[in-house]
């Protein structure tokens, strides 16, 4: 199915009650797998079915009706335990993001838990610890995988792909459909508006920054870069400047050293704007 006819297929086929999204349609499997969290060990595992032979002697009487044959099981290929210390990714990125078809034909077949995976690290990454737990206590609990891992995972391949406009728009039935964002989504969303070079998203990222800071979120160091150094390519100091002001008056503090961080090794007229910009007063 063409990316273009899955996206209208999403935006018109959700239900009035938005309980079951049509991005469960897509990406479920015929044999739906729970999930269980081991908290001692912050690890997903799917319970599954493994093959076996069969042992077991038939005492079933000649006229009796044959016996049913046995289910045909496949082993599943599962992911490793998820190690917190480890600095391996989380996600495996695919080999060619712009190739849409390989991506959700993945997500298809290999299910969301990888998603879920990255989602829990980044969040923790970033301090959000109860943000996190909370979102594996959720596949715990309900057995299923959260709406926003999935629309998340949809909207993040759409941006590696480079196609801002299509995430944006993901996002959007996303909120129509009252799931919310968390910490991670709006991060995805946000640099995927700030890579695009439209104007017009551009303005949409700032909307979502300041959001994300009214709803009491943590705006990582990278994410607020992100946002100020498209800002300032695009010769607009003055709206960055008073963007990060409006920051600020949220409650906002800028991480000095996590901000040298991420420009280091980063060259052009454009650095320097920036380092004036958010490193002085």
């Amino acid at each position: 199915m063409a990316i273009p006819t899955l996206l209208r297929n999403l935006q018109t086929s959700i239900n009035s009650t938005a309980s079951i999204t049509l991005l469960k349609h897509y990406f479920s499997t015929s044999n739906p797998k729970k999930f269980h969290l081991l908290p001692t060990q912050f690890s997903i595992i799917r319970s599954f079915s493994s093959s076996k032979v069969n042992t077991k002697v038939n005492f079933t009487p000649p006229n009796s009706p044959d016996p049913e044959p046995e289910p045909d099981t496949k082993p599943i290929n599962l992911p490793p335990p998820y190690d917190p210390f480890s600095d391996k990714p989380a996600l495996e990125e695919p080999a060619d993001p712009k190739n849409l078809q390989e991506v959700f034909h993945r997500m298809r077949t290999e299910g969301m838990i990888n998603n879920a995976v990255k989602m829990f690290d980044e969040m923790s990454k970033d301090g959000l610890t109860h943000e996190a737990l909370e979102l594996f206590r959720e596949i715990k609990d309900k057995g299923t995988m959260p709406d926003v891992v999935s629309y998340t995972a949809v909207i993040e391949a759409y941006a590696n792909a480079g196609q801002s406009k299509e995430a944006y728009k993901v996002y959007r039935l996303m909120l129509s459909c009252g799931v919310k964002p968390n910490a991670y989504t709006y991060g995805v969303v946000i640099k995927s508006l700030v890579s695009s070079r439209d104007e017009k998203l551009l303005g949409e990222a700032k909307k979502c920054v300041l959001e994300m800071l009214g709803k009491g979120m943590r705006v990582n160091v990278v994410t607020c870069v992100s946002v100020f150094e498209a800002l300032v390519k695009e010769g607009k100091v003055v709206e960055a400047k008073e963007l990060l002001k409006e920051m600020k008056g949220k409650g906002f503090v800028l991480d000095d050293v996590g901000v040298c961080e991420v420009l280091k090794g980063k060259r052009g007229p454009h650095v320097r704007m920036l380092k004036d910009l958010l490193l002085k007063d």
